[in-house]
């Protein structure tokens, strides 16, 4: 989820103006990750009645748990979204911009593309039904597709705190961070009483993991020897382990995920500390002339192949139900054959949704007139965070109902954000790998 796009090709953590390239290949590979997770998932089943059951195959095996707490990537996307987040607005505030020209910046480049996805979604859901698709179907499709809404909503509402964040970290960074893991602390203590405060947590635990990112942007993991890095590295999962084992939290990041807690604070600490640490090994691989063409057509899309693939993943199992093609029972060895044939599959229905809906990632710079005063912005930005289709996604799951709430609230948000654009200063804007989706 960077910088702008200028046209140094560093891969150091260096100065305004040079891309970090190392974050960039972490954020595709969490990328290509997450694609490949959900991938391996799902296994619905159509029963005579028309109803249809699902259930997450992957997380039923015994070894997912160990495996799931070493590629749990989600503060991955935070550390490496706070430390190109920081480094866009030092820039663009260098460059005599304000908070509102960030907040927009943000919001259009993640909103426009989100619009058009749950514009689509509602439109293909509400004709399913009218064709006489199950109505529980329906829901369920919806429920299953509209995941990827909870993080928009929370990397969004975290990406839009950076300048507060920012000006906080600069008088005294580990106290800001020292609040902000206080904070996580203190939902995850009052959640056993108050169930519906640990969504806080969204906010709160996402926005200490981003401030990770701030310290990386800094220098001050950099700064550390190997063995240092090593030492953290051990001590963070240490520390979670131990909470684990003492019953305080889950061993399970899948559980840990939604609503979440402090065990990914600890998991963010320690995949911050690794990036550093892998650095030199990265580096070598960042300055390949093909690994440099990926990176860059595929982080240019990267928020259209995190919001479409799931939606893809869904609506082509829904259609798959209704053929004659096997269907394996889940889990057994022929399920797990064939889920290359469905990531390959989910890949072709990708490449058709990114040429279709990709260029909304593009950089906005056309100036308008009749620019609106900045409140227009933080009114979408607090329509884009508490739509209800987010809020649904993170507690209860999406229904078609809230589907089409959050895909008005989402043009809403674009009707406010209009005419308040202005072609943007030399390296204000955020890069398209931002997101990972």
């Amino acid at each position: 989820m960077g910088g702008a796009q200028e046209q140094g090709t560093s891969s150091q953590p260096g100065p305004a103006g040079t891309r970090d390239e190392v974050l960039d290949l972490v954020r595709f590979f969490c990328l290509a990750l997450v694609v490949v997770g959900h991938s391996m998932m799902g296994s619905p089943v159509l029963h005579p009645d028309g109803t249809v059951t699902t259930h997450n195959t992957l997380a039923e095996q015994d070894w997912f748990e160990p495996v799931i707490w070493v590629f749990m990537v989600m503060p991955l996307f935070f550390v490496a979204g706070g430390t190109t987040g920081l480094q866009s607005w030092q820039r663009l505030k260098a460059g005599g911009g304000t908070a509102a020209e960030f907040l927009q910046a943000r919001l259009l480049r993640m909103v426009r593309p989100a619009a058009a996805l749950l514009a689509v979604m509602f439109l293909g859901l509400w004709t399913a039904g009218l064709l006489g698709v199950h109505p529980q179907v329906v829901e369920l499709m919806a429920a299953g597709a509209g995941m990827p809404l909870w993080f928009l909503a929370a990397y969004l509402a975290a990406q839009l705190s950076i300048p507060l964040l920012a000006a906080f970290h600069a008088r005294s960074p580990w106290l800001a961070i020292g609040v902000l893991a206080a904070l996580v602390v203190a939902v995850d203590c009052l959640r056993g009483t108050l169930p519906l405060l640990a969504y806080a947590n969204l906010v709160f635990l996402w926005c200490a993991v981003q401030q990770l990112g701030f310290l990386a942007a800094d220098g001050r993991f950099a700064r550390l020897s190997k063995s240092g890095l090593l030492a953290l590295i051990l001590a963070a999962n240490l520390l979670l382990g131990l909470v684990a084992a003492l019953g305080l939290y889950s061993g399970n990041m899948l559980v840990n995920l939604n609503p979440p807690n402090l065990t990914l604070f600890l998991l963010g600490i320690s995949q911050a500390a690794l990036i550093e640490l892998a650095r030199p090994a990265l580096v070598p691989l960042c300055s390949l002339g093909w690994v440099r063409t990926l990176l860059r057509v595929a982080g240019g899309r990267s928020l259209t192949v995190y919001l479409w693939h799931l939606p893809l993943l869904v609506a082509m199992s829904g259609l798959l139900l209704l053929t004659s093609v096997p269907k394996p029972a889940a889990g057994t060895a022929e399920w797990w054959w064939s889920r290359p044939v469905v990531l390959l599959s989910l890949l072709l229905l990708l490449l058709p949704a990114v040429a279709a809906f990709g260029r909304l990632e593009d950089r906005p710079t056309a100036a308008l007139q009749g620019r609106r005063p900045p409140a227009m912005a933080v009114a979408a930005a607090v329509v884009v965070v508490f739509t209800p289709a987010a809020v649904g996604a993170a507690i209860n799951g999406l229904t078609l109902g809230l589907l089409g709430a959050g895909a008005a609230c989402f043009l809403l948000a674009l009707v406010l954000l209009h005419g308040v654009r202005r072609p943007l200063r030399t390296g204000s804007a955020p890069t398209a790998t931002e997101m990972s989706r």
